[in-house]
């Protein structure tokens, strides 16, 4: 796998020896992307987003950055200083923002290591951040092999105030097996249902069952990739929660 950029090509093997020193250099950053109601237009809400500001190739988004985190075998830290960042710049809004929420992603991999619950939630008391203004979004960059073990450590944080939701629903790794056996307070729909839905008849059936379905769950929804007011509009008439 490549990134390309004008006049070069960088392997993914680079950056993931570049990645080594990234950390510490501070070149991870975070992102605030607005999520909205839908219906009133008011945002409610922004997820952290990680970016990497690369000193040779520039700004790299989040796929090139976790793909040379799985290279390196450095997803856990990874995410670990995402988490910390994120929570720590939340905690410092100003009262003006207060009726934020924040949503921070968590991984399978974290899911899955031992003592994650707790680790988590002493480090959002540590950053001052409301629990009870937080989103744990599950992104599959894997599949979750221990639902059952997964479903306690989401319970937990879940008790302790934090709202968890699915992120990109209906792609990669998720299943129906996920909504009934984890603590699910929201479904995100991944973009690529959502973009160009008015031109496709599947799509909107496919965004029209997945809204249905979070419905009958009791579940709030978000849609991803919202770029036009005539989409954010069809959506709201659909059921949709959030975009």
């Amino acid at each position: 796998l490549r990134f390309a950029h004008p006049g070069d090509v960088t392997p993914l093997d680079v950056l993931a020896a570049d990645l080594h020193h990234a950390i510490e250099r501070g070149e991870i950053d975070i992102v605030f992307q607005p999520q909205v109601a839908i219906k009133t237009g008011r945002i409610t809400g922004v997820e952290a987003l990680a970016r990497w500001r690369h000193p040779t190739l520039g700004p790299l988004g989040a796929d090139p950055l976790f793909a040379a985190a799985e290279r390196a075998d450095l997803g856990l830290a990874l995410s670990d200083h995402i988490q910390q960042v994120a929570l720590q710049r939340a905690a410092r809004w100003p009262k003006g923002l207060s009726h934020l929420r924040l949503s921070i992603n968590i991984t399978a991999a974290d899911v899955g290591r031992a003592g994650f619950a707790r680790l988590f939630l002493d480090r959002v008391a540590s950053s001052g951040f409301p629990i009870e203004r937080l989103t744990a979004e599950i992104t599959e960059t894997g599949l979750i092999h221990e639902l059952d073990r997964a479903a306690v450590v989401l319970d937990s944080l879940r008790q302790a105030g934090v709202r968890i939701a699915i992120d990109d629903f209906g792609t990669g790794y998720s299943s129906l097996a996920y909504l009934q056996k984890l603590p699910i307070d929201v479904l995100k729909i991944d973009r690529s249902f959502v973009s160009g839905m008015l031109a496709d008849r599947d799509k909107i059936a496919i965004v029209r069952a997945i809204l249905g379905l979070a419905q009958a769950l009791g579940m709030k929804t978000t849609a991803e990739g919202i770029e036009a007011v005539e989409l954010g509009q069809t959506l709201a008439a659909l059921g949709c929660s959030y975009g």
